[in-house]
Formats: C-alpha cells, structure tokens, sequence
C-alpha cells in the first residue's frame, strides 16, 4: 500500500453520513466513494494532501513516536488523535471536532522551521530514518497545510485525516 495521508474538511452534515454507517466496511466505501471523489473533483479546497510525510509530521509534532495518543494536545491531533472511526488495520481515520481544529490551527500557526527541526532531529534514527532531504521535504508538506487547518477553523469545520495502510 502506499501509505499516503489525506486531510478533508468535512461539514457536520458529511461527519454525520460518516458516523452513521454500522460497520467499517461501509464507512470504507463512503469515504473512498464519495468523499475522495466528490472533495477531490468538486472542492479541493477542503482537501489537503500529505503524501507519506503524515508519519514524520506525527513523530515531530508530539514525542517521536508513531502512537495513537502519545504527546500533548493539541499538536498530537494534528495526525493519529481524534476520534478513531475506523478500527482495521488497513485504513486510518481520525476525526478532529471543530473545537479541536481551531485549538490545531492555533498551535501549527506558531511553530517555525527552527523548532519544528528541533523536534524533527529528536525522532530516534533507529524507528525512523531522518536526513536533511526528508527534513526539508516534510517541513514544505507541513506548512502548506497550515492554510487548510486555517480555511477549517475559520468556517467551524471538522478535519478528517485517512491513510491507507
């Protein structure tokens, strides 16, 4: 599998569709469905991609590790924590509330290169290989994100973040 992280600013009238399925298969087929396809094609502006660089922004955001809910909020929900609604172990899909978009935003508009590097060189080498390459290209997937966390706060929405696993 690929690995690639997606962001999606959902309404709450898309988290509920979402939250309604009864089992993941189904939830699984919404999101590949229609809410990559609809969000993709349609509004783009509410899609931010991560390419593979959703791991090392997780490990440098909060501890350095790859867990659910290591590190502090709200940094640590700019990734894996939120509300899980899928529990295989071939996707991802954590839910981020309104509330907790904003308190994300907020944190991620303060950070700079200096200290997301601090952080980033303190990921332990032996769980995860980092180099200046790596460095440079997660910290410009990162910050251009910053503008989609923005739009989300600003209009009270929900972020989703999926991975195939």
């Amino acid at each position: 599998m690929s690995c690639l992280g997606v962001l999606f600013s959902l309404d709450k009238k898309a988290v509920d569709h979402l939250k309604s399925f009864s089992d993941d298969e189904e939830r699984l087929d919404y999101l590949q469905g229609d809410i990559e396809e609809v969000y993709f094609e349609d509004h783009p502006e509410w899609v931010c991609e991560l390419d593979k660089t959703w791991d090392a922004i997780h490990r440098t955001l909060t501890d350095g590790k790859l867990e659910w809910k290591n590190g502090g909020y709200p940094l640590n929900h700019f990734i894996l924590a939120g509300e899980i609604l899928y529990s295989e172990d071939d996707y991802i899909m954590s839910l981020k509330s309104p509330q907790q978009v904003s308190d994300i935003y907020s944190a991620l508009a303060k950070i700079t290169i200096e200290q997301f590097k601090q952080k980033y060189l303190q990921i332990d080498k032996e769980v995860y290989e980092t180099s200046d390459e790596d460095l440079e290209y997660t910290w410009q997937w990162f910050d251009q994100s910053r503008e989609f966390w923005k739009r989300a706060a600003a209009d009270k929405r929900y972020v989703l973040f999926t991975a195939d696993q």
